[in-house]
């Protein structure tokens, strides 16, 4: 092995679809666990069919958090193969699933059954608004942000509410889920427990609120939307300037001044106006078009090269591939080529953002097609089964 698995040897029964669920464990799997995703028969995971865009190996949304997983079709309504994912969870050190509250327990894949059988199991069910008040309502990121309050301060002052540009809150509670297996994992080597974890998108949405949440909490402030300005820095924006607009967050006083050097105005880093953050937020409406009418001698692209060279944080707006080319210029190694089972290259994915040293060295497995681990599966759990009992007589 060239490099470090820090999971390596841990088994993951992936009982989850669409995203939070699947981008938890497709981490844990980039760390080096073994994930078996159990899916439906003839479908599979929802995000199969969520296309365009397609590649030449599928759907797209799917590819993005599946990779380095098996995968095993069961139909957990009959007898036979709810037998074999029974067996998995046992045999699992950590179980995933988004089931509606319940649902794993009818099925007898409950956690209260599960870990009579295996009391090491770590247990994590994602739900939308948990398991009291709000276990029957299904989870949807777009409406939990309507309704955690993310819309709210999202968009332009008086303009519609708007959504984020990804499904933030999916891929938030999939990072509070695989940091809590992790500490799970950690406890177990103390206590040889497993324990029972509970993550929901609202709560996580809310625990993303930071410095929002806290203003209503310690200082009664219900924010509202103020576009792309910050409630309490300033400048921290997108500011017009020639042809566009560029982002500029002057973080301190000293990063103030040195915007106002580089845009041949340093008497105003002095103004008493100006002169401090808590200022500048008091006059935000003056400043503003000051530092406006001086970025129009310029383009965006010109700014970043000029404000960053002077030490003032600034950029223009990317798109996707250009953020990606921009990573990649400045060694960041975005991107990883993933592999078939064949061991042929098929296409390009993110990479695990985290870098280690010494190296980590994480999979490059494709995501898989549906139920394509189905013999290997059912054969480790029979040589698992064979093992066992074995050892008993």
């Amino acid at each position: 092995m060239s490099g470090l698995r820090p999971l390596d040897g841990i088994i993951v029964a992936d009982f989850s679809r669409v995203l939070a669920g699947p981008l938890s464990t497709m981490t844990l799997a980039d760390l080096g666990a073994t994930v078996i995703k159990v899916e439906r028969p003839g479908s599979g995971d929802d995000t199969r069919s969520w296309g365009p865009p397609f590649s030449a190996t599928g759907a797209t949304y799917f590819e993005s958090v599946n990779r380095n997983k098996q995968s095993i079709a069961l139909d957990l309504r009959e007898d036979e193969d709810r037998a074999v994912a029974r067996e998995l969870a046992v045999a699992a050190d950590v179980l995933v699933e988004n089931f509606l509250t319940g649902g794993m327990d009818k099925l007898g894949l409950g956690y209260e059954e599960l870990s009579v059988l295996n009391p090491s199991l770590i247990y994590v069910s994602v739900t939308g608004y948990g398991s009291k008040g709000g276990a029957t309502i299904p989870g949807y990121d777009f409406i939990v942000q309507a309704l955690g309050g993310l819309m709210s301060i999202t968009g332009d002052a008086g303009s519609d509410p708007m959504k984020a540009g990804v499904a933030l809150v999916d891929v938030l509670t999939a990072k509070d889920a695989a940091i809590s297996i992790l500490a799970a994992l950690q406890n177990r080597q103390r206590t040889g427990r497993g324990a029972h974890i509970e993550v929901n998108l609202l709560s996580s949405l809310q625990g993303a609120l930071a410095n929002q949440g806290q203003a209503y909490l310690g200082a009664g402030k219900i924010a509202g939307r103020m576009g792309n300005a910050h409630p309490s820095i300033v400048p921290y924006q997108l500011l017009n300037c020639r042809g566009g607009s560029v982002a500029v967050a002057c973080g301190n006083d000293g990063q103030f001044a040195k915007l106002c050097a580089e845009l041949s105005m340093p008497q105003l880093a002095g103004d008493p106006r100006f002169a401090t953050n808590t200022a500048r937020v008091a006059h935000r409406e003056q400043l503003i078009p000051l530092l406006e009418a001086a970025l129009a001698g310029d383009d965006a692209d010109s700014w970043q090269r000029r404000l960053s060279a002077a030490g003032v944080p600034a950029g223009k707006v990317a798109n996707i591939a250009e953020g990606i080319e921009y990573s990649a210029s400045l060694g960041l190694e975005p991107t990883i080529t993933v592999v078939d089972g064949a061991g042929q290259e098929v296409g390009e994915q993110i990479r695990h953002p985290a870098t280690w040293t010494p190296a980590l060295d994480s999979p490059r497995q494709a995501p898989p097609g549906l139920g394509e681990h189905n013999q290997a599966v059912r054969q480790w759990l029979a040589s698992r089964a064979g093992a066992a009992a074995a050892g008993r007589s």
